[in-house]
């Protein structure tokens, strides 16, 4: 038996093109509302680079249902960001995009890996995260059309 290096808070922002941010929580913080705003003002300022002018009508934004993310602050932030947020109905982790897509794989590919920092286990996500082909990330996405779609003709149910 190998100590852990236990576990890691990580934020992972990603589009259709691949990942966009990856903020890891640094030991014994909380994720809380003021820290998730100034992740959200990196986002905007990764978004200006990456699309050089190209975003005219915001940007569609999806996060799950953790509490910093449905503050009465973030929803003020996230308009004067101009980032509409899309509705996630209330117990669907369907639609938690990276819960369904992005993470179990991550879990597949890290399984059985012994790390003996945190910074290594971070390195090694983010390896790999960045490895990947936009093709993955844009599948995602159209999952996640389908999954929104039969959620709705379900009004809201849980999907499988």
């Amino acid at each position: 038996m190998q100590k852990s290096a236990g576990k890691i808070l990580a934020s992972i922002f990603w589009d259709q093109d691949g990942i966009l941010l990856i903020d890891c929580l640094p030991k014994g913080h909380t994720l809380n509302t003021e820290y998730y705003l100034s992740l959200l003002v990196q986002m905007k300022d990764i978004l200006k680079e990456k699309c050089c002018g190209k975003i005219t009508k915001g940007v569609l934004f999806l996060h799950d249902t953790a509490t910093a993310h449905w503050a009465l602050a973030t929803h003020k932030k996230l308009a004067y960001l101009c980032f509409q947020c899309l509705d996630h109905p209330p117990q669907s982790p369907d639609l938690a995009l990276s819960d369904y897509h992005l993470l179990p794989e991550l879990e597949k590919q890290l399984k059985g890996c012994h790390f003996s920092s945190d910074a290594e286990a971070i390195a090694a996500a983010e390896t790999w995260l960045d490895r990947l082909p936009s093709e993955f990330f844009f599948s995602g996405l159209q999952k996640l059309e389908q999954w929104a779609k039969k959620c709705f003709e379900l009004c809201g149910e849980y999907v499988e």
